[in-house]
């Protein structure tokens, strides 16, 4: 158990509810952080998206979040072209990057197809090694910050890829809701910090170098345990000169359990 020990996760709270439950559970307290804030591109992504499914024909519909999931549906509500969207979408193999992007594709009537053991951009070019879609045409609707590593990757085994970038990421910007942690980062009461994503180790840094200089932020940090929850995640944490390790899981629950670990010992 982690009775006392107390562990922030650089997502929002309604992205959280996993982590609070786990970290409950374990008589640990949890602070949720939320880093960053999509910025959509507006009602024309649902037009990119069809005009390119029509151009395009793909055979293949690639989702690596939530988060895209609900933004492209919903707009497409908004805009009263859901039933457009869903069809385009269901007319292709659909494949989801894990168990939380699936389940959301479900409540928007999207059957999925298939769906990586490693829950990663690495575990979607892994699958799709799998079942040998060489000559295969991918659509992609994502981030506009997210890296060209999957593309690169799909282009490699011999897929072809086009990328819909539905919105942009910035840093969060009311940072009241981190005031408690602020204060107890201060008093050196924070054991350890899961980072989620590459662009989540940004918005928290932006966000905490506005208290903190640089080397007086990394000396406090060195005092606590940071854990990454991927590749990616590790890449951008090299990039801002911390400490960390990594998940071998790359999930929620696998990131906490690394913490856990290191904590115990």
């Amino acid at each position: 158990m982690l009775d006392g020990k107390t562990i922030a996760i650089t997502r929002s709270k309604d992205n959280a509810s996993e982590f609070i439950t786990l970290a409950e559970q374990n008589k640990a307290t949890p602070i949720t952080l939320p880093t960053i804030e999509l910025v959509s591109k507006g009602e024309k992504i649902v037009d990119e998206f069809l005009n390119s499914v029509e151009q395009y024909n793909p055979d293949y519909s690639v989702f690596l979040s939530s988060k895209a999931v609900k933004l492209l549906f919903d707009t497409a509500k908004n805009i009263k072209k859901f039933d457009k969207l869903q069809l385009a979408v269901a007319n292709t193999i659909v494949m989801s990057v894990g168990p939380k992007t699936t389940a959301t594709l479900e409540t928007y009537g999207i059957k999925v197809n298939h769906e990586p053991d490693n829950h990663s951009s690495i575990g979607v070019g892994e699958k799709f090694s799998q079942i040998n879609a060489v000559g295969k045409k991918v659509i992609i609707p994502r981030s506009g910050a997210s890296n060209s590593f999957l593309k690169d990757l799909l282009n490699k085994i011999g897929i072809d890829v086009v990328e819909i970038y539905l919105y942009d990421v910035c840093a969060f910007r009311d940072t009241t809701q981190w005031n408690g942690f602020r204060e107890l980062f201060s008093q050196n009461k924070i054991d350890g910090v899961i980072f989620t994503s590459a662009s989540s180790v940004r918005g928290f840094f932006e966000i905490m170098h506005k208290d903190y200089e640089k080397a007086i932020l990394l000396d406090n940090l060195s005092k606590l345990s940071l854990v990454s929850i991927g590749p990616f995640t590790s890449e951008e944490l090299k990039k801002f000169d911390a400490s960390y390790i990594v998940s071998k899981i790359h999930t929620v629950a696998g990131a906490f359990d690394t913490m856990k670990n290191k904590l115990i010992c």
